[in-house]
């Protein structure tokens, strides 16, 4: 029988109410007319203890339709007297904040349900987090709340805790909120062993995944409950009515200045949010929300002071919850935030969502989107204000692809080895394993479903202590082993553990020095990008980077040469590789009629057909394609990369338009430079975005070569050696080392501060690696960086197509770049030019390029 399954056939009303306690049932024909459609096909799955993902639309209910069932059966014990003190439910988030409005949720029907019964039922609910209070523990612990609300990390601790533990041993379900959120990324794989954990407690445990639309559900399904267990999925998919648009603040998103731009993008943001009753704004960056508030504060005093508000990660709590609170009550005409509200937080009547910029993918956008029209019934209102070019095409063909729920796919972290160290020196402090059971627990995880042996024994012995040599590093056996079984070692293990759990790194900047002198601090992930030699901006003077000691980098003043580092980079959220290749497959279906002789009307109509888009929008699209088009005579696409040499006689680089996303590109500029650097022994700079990457170096280079020896069974092994020495390395093994609890950010009531952990772990990784290049924690640093901060599975996908001819490569020489070419080598242009902003550069780039396709520009 197939473990996964799709459950096509709703319950009827009938069956439903069969299965309601009559107070329940009483309770719920008061506050709702009749049963929603993800709560006909999930309500009834979850009573009868089967495991079920429900994948909806956000506000479409599927809260309630995770706990309609749990509720029915706490009334209807209660109500017989046989409610036992014993947790029933465990409901799990990824936020604190969506913790809270579940208790508040909850408890508000409860309170009804009980006056509806004319008693008190006794049931309760309790939230438990990093927030929770020692007196709040211990009342739990005498008193266990019937459905317990938490976070992955505070599972995983009472999961070690001894006496709390013993409350989970009968637990009947499990809701998973937000699941997509936490599948992609290491918290998700953290939380799929602490299932399995707690799936060893409770033996007949129901899972329930609560989902936003995301692809592809049959994946989500199997991280919900690995590989051997059945699922349901319900996908109710149900078209709410939706008014999508995107937008430009002027008519000519290229001859217009700068000023201007700024001027009309926020008049037009001012009118949306006055025509309307609260407005949520989403931009990409944490600098850019506060930004945006300001600036609107300051244009327009008299509409905007209290009542706009910036919400995002770096709030304090007090700040936050403040903020939550109006924006239910409604006392917000707006909030503008980066990523922090996207989740199913409970913020309340939003009747309009902005996105300044593209969200760069379609599950991204549906679920911010739908963060308006909350309510089952209402209408999704979203509009995307784009303010280049590239952006209009991007954000044109997202909306193509969200209206036609075309999902980009999700990426879930496999065979993590420094998480299954945590987890596995976490499951010993609850009792002695034998080996092989383990190895079988573990492997039930969907995330661990192909992990073999020898990585498994590879973490027991860094885990039961058998290098010697690392104890000079501080790195002691955490675990005893002995005949096939493993336990617990030492006192201070259980503390060790509790204090060190988790898997998001410590976040910390840089400071940027000239020897002793200060010159400021850049964000971490921005040094992730560099390597010695390259050129950034800093408090508008440009630096040459020397190298790194723990959390200080060493730089020296540079005059001569641009940078080579845009100072964005490190904030950018990258385009997923689906919609990329949406992209592309646009490109290219332009590039054939031009091509083929077709009208502009017959185009123009193809555009209008195709994207959704309206005439001033088809037609801005059109100008860019047909601007890069005469000038180069090729259009590049998910067909074709186009191989540009430019060379003014000042400048000389080579852009790859390789529209795959910044995943893809980063693996394919640092695989080219690394063989160019190796065969020709050339230093060489890279830039890159998602739209594609340039080398840049002072003596010619052969591209031509560097490209035969791109082989898809051999990147990983060319990427292994390209990253090994790399900042990005250093800086992940640091990640890795801490979350397999090599280097301990807790001990003894001290915290070691993120620059003394940089410090150990740059000794700690010599050490391993004169133990083994192939050290269990070295190997998952590669995986990290090759498979989930880049894409190596879908590089080798593209160098495939190469290799088969499926994917061109064309190449051409310019003087002046082409169009397409300034937003891929746009940093290094703009100093040159000297001109501080995108926008304005943008525009003298194009005059130059039109005066050039009178005279041929390639």
């Amino acid at each position: 029988m197939e473990k996964i399954s799709v459950k096509r056939k709703a319950n009827t009303e009938e069956e439903l109410k069969k299965i309601l306690n009559p107070t329940v049932k009483k309770w719920f024909f008061s506050r709702f007319k009749s049963f929603s459609l993800p709560q006909k096909y999930g309500v009834m799955d979850i009573h009868s203890r089967q495991n079920i993902l429900v994948s909806a639309p956000t506000g479409a209910t599927k809260t309630l339709t995770g706990f309609l069932s749990i509720l029915n059966e706490l009334v209807d014990n209660a109500e017989k007297g046989i409610l036992q003190d014993k947790i029933y439910c465990v409901y799990i988030s990824p936020l604190k904040a969506l913790n809270n409005d579940i208790e508040k949720n909850l408890k508000e029907p409860l309170a009804e349900i009980e006056k509806i019964a004319g008693k008190d039922l006794g049931i309760r609910v309790a939230v438990r987090t990093g927030d929770t209070t020692q007196s709040e523990k211990s009342k739990m612990l005498k008193k266990p709340p019937h459905i317990l609300i938490t976070t992955p990390e505070s599972l995983a601790i009472i999961l070690s805790s001894v006496k709390f533990r013993e409350h989970l041993r009968e637990v009947d379900w499990c809701i998973i909120d937000e699941i997509h959120a936490l599948a992609e990324n290491k918290r998700g794989v953290h939380l799929s062993l602490s299932l399995e954990r707690l799936d060893h407690l409770a033996t007949h445990m129901c899972r329930v995944g609560l989902s936003a639309t995301v692809a592809p559900l049959e994946e989500i399904a199997k991280f919900l409950v690995g590989p051997e267990r059945n699922c349901k999925i319900v996908d109710v998919q149900f078209l709410k009515e939706m008014d999508l648009q995107v937008m430009s603040p002027v008519e000519d998103l290229i001859d217009t200045t700068h000023e201007k731009m700024h001027y009309n993008m926020y008049n037009l943001i001012d009118e949306l949010i006055q025509e309307h009753k609260t407005t949520l704004i989403f931009t990409n960056t944490r600098a850019a929300t506060e930004r945006m508030v300001d600036n609107l504060k300051n244009k327009f005093p008299k509409k905007y002071s209290d009542n706009i508000g910036a919400h995002h990660g770096s709030l304090g709590k007090q700040k936050r919850l403040e903020l939550e609170n109006r924006l239910r009550k409604g006392s917000l005409k707006a909030v503008v935030c980066s990523t922090s509200l996207e989740l199913g937080i409970d913020i309340g009547y939003i009747d309009l969502v902005i996105c300044i910029g593209s969200p760069k993918s379609v599950a991204r956008f549906l679920q911010r989107s739908g963060r308006a029209g909350h309510k089952l019934k209402d209408k999704v209102k979203a509009r995307i204000i784009v303010m280049n070019r590239d952006d209009l095409v991007e954000c044109s063909v997202l909306m193509k692809s969200a209206v036609e729920k075309r999902i980009d796919k999700i990426h879930i972290p496999v065979n993590c080895l420094d998480v299954l160290a945590q987890q596995i020196f976490g499951m010993a402090l609850e009792e002695i394993w034998d080996e092989k059971e383990l190895f079988k627990r573990i492997k039930k995880s969907y995330c661990y479903h192909d992990l073999s042996l020898k990585d498994f024994n590879e973490v027991l012995d860094y885990l039961s202590g058998k290098f010697v040599d690392l104890q000079d590093r501080h790195v002691y056996a955490k675990i005893w082993r002995k005949d096939g079984k493993i336990g617990k070692r030492g006192r201070l293990s259980r503390v060790i553990y509790m204090t060190n759990i988790g898997t998001i790194p410590d976040e910390s900047y840089i400071t940027v020095k000239i020897g002793e002198q200060v010159i400021g601090k850049l964000d971490e992930g921005f040094l992730e990008r560099m390597k010695p030699g390259d050129v950034f901006v800093l408090g508008g003077d440009t630096y040459t980077f020397k190298y790194a000691r723990g959390q200080t980098m060493q730089v020296s003043a540079s005059t001569s040469r641009p940078p080579t580092v845009p100072r964005w980079v490190s904030e950018m959220l990258p385009l997923s590789f689906d919609l990329s290749l949406e992209i592309g497959k646009l490109r290219r279906l332009v590039f054939e009629k031009f091509n083929s002789g077709k009208s502009k009307n017959k185009i123009m109509n193809f555009l209008h057909e195709y994207l959704y888009v309206d005439s001033k929008a088809g037609s801005a699209i059109y100008n860019y394609f047909r601007e890069q088009y005469d000038y180069a005579k090729k259009i590049p696409n998910d067909k074709m990369i186009l191989v540009e040499y430019y060379n003014d006689d000042k400048e000389k680089k080579i852009i790859f338009h390789s529209l795959f996303g910044r995943r893809v590109n980063d693996c394919l500029s640092r695989a080219i430079a690394y063989i160019v650097s190796r065969n020709e022994h050339k230093n060489v700079e890279i830039g890159i975005n998602d739209n594609g990457f340039y080398l840049s170096g002072d003596k010619n280079i052969s591209i031509t070569s560097a490209l035969k020896l791109l082989k898809a069974d051999k990147i990983e092994l060319l990427m292994r050696m390209a990253i090994d020495k790399s900042e990005v390395f250093r800086r992940r093994f640091r990640h890795c080392a801490t979350r397999s609890l090599m280097i301990l950010r807790n001990y003894m009531g001290h915290r070691k501060r993120v620059g003394r952990q940089q410090v150990s772990s740059m000794i700690l990784l010599n050490a391993l690696k004169r133990i083994s290049e192939d050290f269990s924690i070295l190997k998952e640093t590669r995986r990290e960086v090759l498979s989930d901060l880049m894409d190596i599975e879908n590089t080798k996908k593209v160098i495939k197509g190469i290799e088969e001819g499926k994917i061109k490569i064309v190449e051409i020489n310019t003087r002046i770049p082409s169009p397409f070419a300034f937003n891929i080598a746009l940093q290094g242009y703009m100093d040159i030019m000297k001109i501080e902003d995108k926008h304005e550069f943008l525009r003298r780039m194009h005059e130059m390029v039109k005066a050039k396709i009178g005279v041929g520009g390639v």
